[in-house]
């Protein structure tokens, strides 16, 4: 990767395209530094710490959310939004006729649905943000000469533009950038969390003595354990299942068609983090209402839930592996065709050795991808435990959140995908010299 980063800045379009990029990763993360009026932070923070979904979206956006910045929310709603969008992309015929069929207007016209759903989600999490920790104290409401309204009213629509700020900012560097631009934001925003807490454990290290020791040792060990579930990530992100299909030979006109051979690949964990957002957002859900509505209630129901099924439980655990094996299978459903994959190899005069052409064709896919899924689901499930599991024996708990499970996923995927990118754009500039 390094080499394509030293070949890619030798290109001046390259080049240009690299330093657009970081400018505007740089307009991004100053935005999650500038403190909106209003807000305590030091309370907020407290409150954002305490809940375990709202500390996940605070590590994804560099701790903006507990630091009440402009764009506190991040990428979340935006990110929230185009599931649910995909969601029902699958589930309405017309929107399903876009989503295929439309091409550059239909994908446009679901772009404008997802834009608007973002907006209506960023909304919902402003005010739950305005109201329910303005309650806690965590506003001060000396702002507009104390009038509550026009304080709570003026962080909603603070919160709700920083949102739509960064789903511009995100579609910019998809277009004149390098890479996907909500990608790059969420990880920019995890290696931020992670510095902070690297630099939290340094100054453990600084204090000497016992402390000291102590803080090494532990660094150390987390060092030791992030290197090996980073080379485990990259393994089992390479690793796919490669279907043959041969195609016949066909002569149209003076000219012979066909007759070569080709290759489906399917992923191992071709769903990406999406299982475990979807079950660890379901889980938190509820504890993320109550600290918003209920921020002090400790009996009765919430109490029982934030016991027995709040995170950390045993319960809470069990039901996240489950969820994430599930929803593994959901995903894939959505994204892997079988059928229409059948359809298009018939079409197109191609077969798999020993399999009929057709229904037997979706069927034998069908049987290879759940498979396959199967070990990609169980990955996940351990992703989602397992470290955590270990950071906390060891004792790194600053660490925790900033190099969770998803966040560790994110960063992986993201810097693959765009060493990807970076050699596509090599290959184009070494074909152009070449014609010309």
């Amino acid at each position: 990767m390094f080499k394509t980063l030293a070949d890619a800045f030798k290109i001046k379009e390259v080049r240009n395209k690299i330093l657009l990029t970081l400018v505007l990763l740089f307009v991004y993360r100053l935005g999650c530094w500038l403190p909106i009026p209003g807000i305590d932070a030091e309370a907020l923070g407290v409150k954002v710490e305490g809940n375990t979904f709202l500390n996940l979206l605070s590590s994804v956006s560099g701790g903006a959310l507990a630091q009440g910045a402009f764009l506190a929310l991040g990428v979340s709603p935006y990110i929230t939004s185009s599931i649910i969008i995909q969601l029902l992309s699958a589930v309405i015929p017309s929107w399903q006729v876009l989503a295929k069929e439309g091409g550059a207007d239909g994908r446009k016209k679901i772009s404008n649905y997802t834009k608007i759903a973002a907006l209506i989600i960023a909304l919902a999490q402003s005010i739950g943000i305005a109201v329910g920790f303005g309650t806690a104290g965590s506003t001060h409401l000396s702002v507009f000469g104390g009038n509550e309204f026009l304080c709570y009213a003026f962080i909603v629509l603070m919160l709700v533009s920083g949102a739509m700020v960064t789903v511009w900012l995100g579609e910019k560097i998809t277009e004149i950038g390098v890479g996907n631009g909500m990608s790059l934001l969420i990880f920019v925003g995890i290696l931020s969390s992670a510095g902070t807490g690297i630099m939290n454990n340094f100054t453990g290290i600084g204090k000497g003595g016992e402390t000291a020791q102590t803080a090494i040792w532990q660094f150390i060990l987390f060092a030791i354990i992030l290197v090996a579930i980073f080379a485990l990530v990259v393994f089992v992100d390479g690793g796919e299942r490669r279907v043959t299909v041969q195609y016949a030979k066909q002569m149209k006109g003076r000219k012979m068609y066909g007759g070569q051979a080709s290759n489906i690949p399917i992923r191992v964990n071709a769903n990406g983090v999406m299982p475990i957002i979807f079950a660890s957002a379901l889980l938190t859900f509820p504890q993320m209402l109550f600290s918003i509505f209920w921020p002090n209630t400790t009996t009765g129901f919430i109490g029982w839930w934030n016991k027995w099924i709040g995170a950390g439980s045993w319960v809470y655990a069990v039901l996240m592996a489950l969820l994430i094996l599930a929803f593994a299978y959901f995903w894939t459903m959505m994204q892997f065709d079988t059928d229409d994959i059948s359809r298009r190899i018939q079409q197109n005069g191609g077969f798999i050795a020993g399999i009929r052409p057709g229904k037997p064709t979706a069927q034998y896919l069908s049987a290879i991808n759940k498979r396959v899924t199967l070990f990609g689901a169980i990955f996940l499930a351990f992703m989602a435990l397992i470290p955590t599991l270990l950071f906390t024996a060891i004792g790194t708990g600053a660490l925790n959140s900033a190099f969770s499970a998803t966040g560790m996923l994110i960063v992986v995927s993201v810097a693959l995908e765009l060493d990807k990118q970076l050699e596509a754009q090599l290959m184009i500039k070494n074909y152009r010299g070449f014609l010309k």
